[in-house]
């Protein structure tokens, strides 16, 4: 199964201007960051309250940032 980050991605952006500032606010490798992103590795707990924290994000935003599924063409 795969995510679509595209919300998270643009929430990133408009808080941190770039995914390597987000990844360095969180303690998170950027290329690290970079393959969650991209499905190639699975975010941890610990990274999504990391990440919900450095966004200044509520609970109602975890499961649009990190659980919507892509829809496949």
């Amino acid at each position: 199964m795969e995510f679509d980050y595209s919300t998270l991605r643009g929430r990133i952006r408009e808080k941190f201007g770039t995914e390597g500032n987000f990844a360095s606010a969180i303690g998170m490798n950027p290329s690290t960051l970079s393959q969650k992103l991209s499905n190639k590795l699975e975010f941890s707990q610990e990274d999504i309250l990391a990440s919900m924290k450095a966004l200044d994000a509520g609970s109602d935003c975890i499961v649009p940032y990190f659980f919507t599924q892509k829809i496949a063409n």
